[in-house]
């Protein structure tokens, strides 16, 4: 089969009379190419398939990676083969197609040496070159493969990831060699059709299985489908993956993005071995999929329980808080995210907390004894689930309280990042450059984003340098976004007494944390020139400290009031250089108070 399906790509023709048609990397090359551009719908009447720059571009960035494995000293014969191609068509076509060559030629080594596109026949074809095998000879990749059993992945990729692009290149290829047939079928090429009837009937798997064979490792694709399928799993051996989709629609809820990452756990457990991490993830997916199937209240929440737990930066959760949201009791939002102490030990039948206890959960100080017998019954049930999810060791309850455990967080990390949700360590994000950990933190609960920070500043040893870096993001992150602010807060979760009075000192001049910078150092008591300070930065000062949340509106415009007899030029002249600042918090703070000139964005 590898030996007859495409042969009417005009090959021969064109490697006749080039002295590269000696040469096995060109020619392995030269077959690739031609056979993609034909696959691809490319104009046979010359006799060899015309490149266009889509076909090109669309060859190198896309179909070369998921299909072809090179060699990383071989790439080069890719580009060389195209231009080669482009000189035998006159007028601007060639040139066109050259352009195109040369400027997506970066993207193309970098998609060719990106883990994250290898498939198995790929991954497995690099391994066997690595051992010396010769790729064009079934027999010896057959004897070779049978020492591959245990071989390592690459950095940060899973099996499930190998999986995935293996499975999407494979209906890829046969979407491509479906469409060719029909295409030759229905307007019969002067070169003759690229599959026969007989390929066809035979299977179009067979035939991109032959492909594969030719550009990747002769006979590999038999044997990964054949004795050694357990070197290539399909999806059945993945059950989790319906859990892992499940987490990232959680994810996009929250975010909207799969690159917008979640906070770090503090602690987390994750085992050497792939098999591992993977049986626990079974593990839980069977128990979330087995509350589900049995129903009763709050039973189809289990994957928004793992996510927000883990968004949380794994810090314990309130059984009855979650409750309370479920049954959409009103939570202060100052309290949702704090950390709920875990008791050392609690009895195992779940009871709800005091009167006095919720009060300190949800922030509502006006409940009493009779509101908490109305949640004991959302609670008990809520807890029940946490427990059948405790089961599997991977969450645990402990009274009220309820969390991953360090294995669990593991569990949870690989399942977001099986689906491409950013779900860095520790380490990683305490490695980060200032400006995108604040970027980050800016979405992250209030306790998770302190932190982090704090952790980042510990790394670098609370210098006066880092404290720059960080103030410095802290004023650029976001900027001109409505984000902007938030990113502000953070000031306010971070040891700023802690910082270093030259940084504090080097801030003073900056447009937006001038201000922070100066109250801190005044608090302190130390030398700080409040003339250095931009008046943008003093206006933003004023606006963040205005009752913005909540409260109401009465106070926060007393508060204005205020602040504006005692800038030059008054109000206007104070709303004027806070909407300059920052447009989008002016006016959703000023908005609602009716002051002229400000309007929403």
């Amino acid at each position: 089969m590898a030996e007859t399906v495409l042969t009417n790509t005009g090959l021969d023709s064109f490697l006749d009379g080039t002295p590269e048609r000696r040469d096995p990397v060109f020619t392995r090359a030269a077959e690739a190419v031609l056979g993609l551009l034909a696959l691809r719908g490319a104009d046979r009447r010359s006799g060899v398939p015309e490149p266009t720059p889509g076909l090109v571009r669309h060859l190198l960035v896309e179909d070369l990676p998921a299909f072809v494995y090179a060699a990383p000293g071989d790439l080069g014969a890719f580009p060389a083969v195209l231009g080669a191609l482009a000189a035998r068509f006159d007028g601007g076509r060639g040139e066109q197609v050259v352009a195109v060559v040369a400027e997506a030629g970066p993207d193309f080594e970098r998609a060719m040496n990106d883990p994250g596109n290898l498939t198995w026949h790929r991954w497995y074809a690099s391994l066997l070159r690595a051992c010396g095998t010769d790729l064009a000879d079934p027999d010896d990749v057959r004897r070779r493969l049978a020492a591959l059993d245990g071989a390592p992945l690459p950095a940060g990729v899973r099996r499930a990831h190998l999986m995935g692009r293996t499975a999407l290149a494979d209906v890829l290829l046969s979407e491509a060699l479906t469409r060719a047939y029909v295409r030759d079928a229905e307007t019969a090429p002067t070169a003759g059709p690229l599959l026969s009837d007989h390929d066809v009937a035979t299977g179009i798997g067979q035939v991109a299985a032959a492909l594969l064979d030719r550009w990747t490792a002769a006979g590999l694709a038999e044997q990964l489908a054949g004795p050694y399928a357990r070197y290539a799993p399909g999806p059945d051996a993945f059950p989790h993956l319906v859990l892992a989709d499940a987490l990232l629609g959680e994810h996009l809820d929250y975010y909207g993005e799969t690159s917008a990452p979640v906070p770090p756990p503090p602690a987390v457990d994750e085992p050497t071995d792939p098999g591992a991490v993977e049986a626990d993830a079974d593990a839980l997916s069977a128990a979330v999929e087995a509350l589900a199937e049995e129903g009763g209240p709050y039973s189809g929440e289990a994957p928004h329980l793992l996510y927000v737990v883990y968004q949380r930066g794994c810090s314990a959760e309130s059984v009855a808080r979650k409750a309370a949201e479920y049954e959409d009791w009103t939570v202060d939002p100052a309290v949702e995210d704090l950390p709920v102490p875990v008791p050392d030990e609690a009895p195992a039948a779940y009871t709800t907390p005091s009167p006095e206890e919720l009060v300190r959960l949800l922030g509502a100080p006006e409940l009493t004894g009779a509101d908490r017998e109305r949640l004991t019954g959302p609670a008990g049930d809520l807890a029940a689930v946490v427990d059948r999810l405790a089961a599997t060791g991977l969450l645990f309850r402990t009274g009220d309280a309820f969390g991953l455990t360090p294995r669990g967080a593991g569990v949870l990390r690989y399942l977001l990042g099986v689906r491409g949700i950013a779900a860095p360590a520790a380490a990683e994000t305490a490695a980060w450059p200032a400006s995108a950990l604040v970027v980050a933190a800016t979405g992250w609960p209030v306790p998770s984003a302190a932190r982090v920070l704090a952790d980042w500043l510990h790394l670098r040893a609370n210098t006066a340098e880092a404290w720059s870096q960080l103030l410095a993001a802290l004023g650029t992150a976001h900027a001109g976004t409505a984000d902007a602010a938030a990113a502000r807060g953070l000031l306010a979760v971070i040891d700023t007494a802690s910082a270093p009075a030259d940084a504090l000192r080097g801030a003073l001049r900056d447009p937006v944390v001038g201000e922070y910078a100066y109250e801190v150092l005044r608090a302190r008591g130390e030398r700080a020139d409040h003339l250095q300070v931009p008046t943008s930065a003093r206006a933003l000062h004023v606006l963040d400290g205005l009752p913005g949340k909540k409260g109401p509106l009465e106070s926060r415009r007393a508060a204005f009031d205020a602040a504006a007899a005692a800038w030059p030029g008054g109000s206007a002249a104070l709303v004027r250089v806070m909407t300059e600042a920052d447009r989008h918090e002016t006016a959703r703070v000023l908005g609602p108070l009716g002051i002229v000139g400000v309007t929403s964005p």
